[in-house]
């Protein structure tokens, strides 16, 4: 029995690190760096209470150092997908039916195991299994998750609060109720935090989740499980399973008790979901929610009242921070006549002075890109710009070599053409494409930067002409869920830029904000009448 209305207030987001030289936090993770080198990892499912292991085992080694064997993970089936949803649906009526406090208290006390205990492991982790720089994988490994976890107790005991108004004789309330089924929550390579949050958000709310991460995040994913299981989330609550994509939607996809879908990856594989979920329509117990947050071709537009060298970091760290492979990287670039000339001259610096190569040497700033495929298919067009066709040339970067890791200088290609290959498809990697545009034909520039992708993530505008700001927020309304005034157009943080864009980039279902969890939630309305009536007669049918 409750006897009060537990409530968690607005948390602080939390302090990001910076690994100075001789700092406690530097000689930690050097230690958990070493530590995780050290061993061989063997990274089972979580199912339920037990770990699986399988005869199919698959090998994980860093991005960066194909030499090195991080260690081996086990892939499952059909039958493992199957017995991932019997027992999250098992698990079901318990997790729904415990107390707010108790639920909220294992996700904070996780927040708490990764602020500090499993911190260097989080980070190592990140940093060996996806490619991250110390600093990359502290702002997402570590504060992002910490945040999401800690910001969705506070928005989710805020929705609990939201009630209706009462007339005379009556009671009304809402009752948020979990989804009726299970969710599916598939998680992209580039973010350990988006790995985290997209089972976590769902399973706060009293859902069971099914949970399919990257491949390539599979070493961080097995840590995060460590955290949720000390901090004592039930079995079942949340199953990780290592299963290919097409056998994961077949058995999801057509069973009775989906309820959901959580989801970051490409456009294609989202509409593809999309479709095959609204074929399938009619076998659900009820419509399941689609949440989508898929790709980008985020773009930075400078007026010609812009400071080059605002202009210039925006550029260097928006395009290039994690080698561009994030959902929301600069991977567009309009710069007018009247300074690109300077702008090109120090940004051909500054990516020149851009060390790359392992994490393990902090003065890197570049790591590799995430895998083979993603490196052949950079590659391509990076070689393709270099060919002598008139259109484009490259401006700086260009040198790719994989014979020790996936390694591609930061490139920048300069285009005549605003229709370009590369200004209009994503690329995902650290390749930006600038469009010099006449420095008068800024509103006409705008019309080509919203029309040019099908895209609407992210986007920037530098200026410091006011009525050009007013404006490219006005005729870029659309473009971007999430626009950048005068900055980078990366790096949201949870509770102050919630996160999501629209048209091919998702749902805008905000990750990060309150948003998001009213789509894991399903109200009743409960109205209670005190003194009931006792017949049928209305005033109006009196007559003298």
């Amino acid at each position: 029995m409750q006897y009060g209305d537990f409530y968690y207030p607005l948390p602080v987001n939390e302090p990001v690190l910076n690994y100075a030289p001789g700092s406690k936090e530097k000689a930690e993770l050097k230690l958990a760096l070493k530590e995780l080198k050290s061993e061989t990892a063997d990274i089972p499912m979580y199912v339920g209470n037990e770990e699986v292991r399988t005869d199919i085992k698959k090998e994980l080694r860093p991005p960066h150092e194909h030499a090195h064997l991080l260690g081996h993970y086990y892939q499952g089936d059909a039958a493992h997908i199957q017995k991932a949803i019997n027992v999250a649906l098992e698990a079901k009526e318990k997790w729904a039916n415990l107390n707010w406090e108790n639920r909220a208290n294992i996700f904070l006390k996780a927040a708490d195991l990764l602020a500090t205990r499993y911190r260097p492991y989080i980070v190592a982790s990140t940093m060996l299994g996806q490619s991250k720089n110390p600093y990359q994988a502290e702002i997402d490994a570590a504060c992002e998750l910490i945040d999401f976890l800690r910001f969705n107790v506070h928005f989710l005991s805020e929705i609990y609060r939201q009630q209706p108004t009462s007339g005379v004789g009556m009671n009304n309330r809402v009752e948020y109720r979990p989804l009726e089924g299970f969710v599916l929550a598939i998680t992209p390579f580039n973010f350990t935090a988006i790995g985290g949050n997209l089972p976590t958000s769902a399973a706060m709310c009293g859902n069971v989740v099914v949970w399919k991460c990257a491949h390539t995040q599979i070493f961080s994913a097995h840590i995060f499980m460590q955290v949720l299981r000390e901090a004592g989330l039930p079995d079942g609550v949340i199953n990780l399973v290592f299963v290919d994509g097409p056998v994961l939607g077949e058995v999801c996809f057509n069973h009775p008790d989906f309820a959901g879908i959580h989801f970051t990856g490409s456009t294609g594989v989202f509409n593809f979901m999309w479709k095959t979920i609204g074929a399938n329509a009619g076998i659900y117990k009820s419509y399941p929610r689609i949440v989508g947050e898929t790709g980008g071709k985020d773009f930075v537009i400078a007026h010609k009242s812009a400071h080059p060298d605002v202009v210039v970091a925006a550029l260097a760290r928006g395009a290039f921070e994690y080698q561009g492979q994030k959902c929301s990287a600069a991977s567009r670039a309009y710069i007018p006549s009247n300074i690109a000339k300077e702008v090109k001259a120090k940004l051909v610096t500054e990516l020149n002075s851009m060390k790359m190569g392992s994490v393990e040497d902090f003065t890197n700033f570049i790591n590799a890109v995430i895998d083979e495929t993603s490196f052949d298919k950079l590659e391509s067009y990076i070689k393709n710009a270099g060919e002598k066709n008139g259109d484009a040339t490259i401006l700086v970067g260009g040198k790719c070599d994989k014979s020790k890791g996936f390694f591609i200088e930061p490139t920048v290609i300069e285009t005549t053409d605003p229709q370009y290959v590369t200004m209009c498809e994503e690329l995902f990697g650290p390749v930006l494409t600038l469009y010099v545009y006449d420095e008068n034909k800024f509103e006409e520039t705008l019309e080509l930067v919203d029309s040019t992708s099908p895209y609407a993530l992210t986007g920037a505008v530098i200026a410091q002409d006011r009525y050009a700001v007013e404006l490219a927020t006005h005729k870029l309304r659309f473009s971007a869920g999430n626009f950048y005034i005068n900055d980078k157009p990366t790096g949201a943080v949870v509770g102050q830029q919630p996160f999501g864009g629209a048209r091919a980039s998702g749902t805008n279902d905000k990750a990060g904000s309150m948003l998001n969890l009213y789509r894991w939630l399903s109200a009743r309305t409960i109205k209670e009448t005190f003194t009931p009536v006792t017949n049928y007669r209305y005033p109006f049918m009196l007559e003298e």
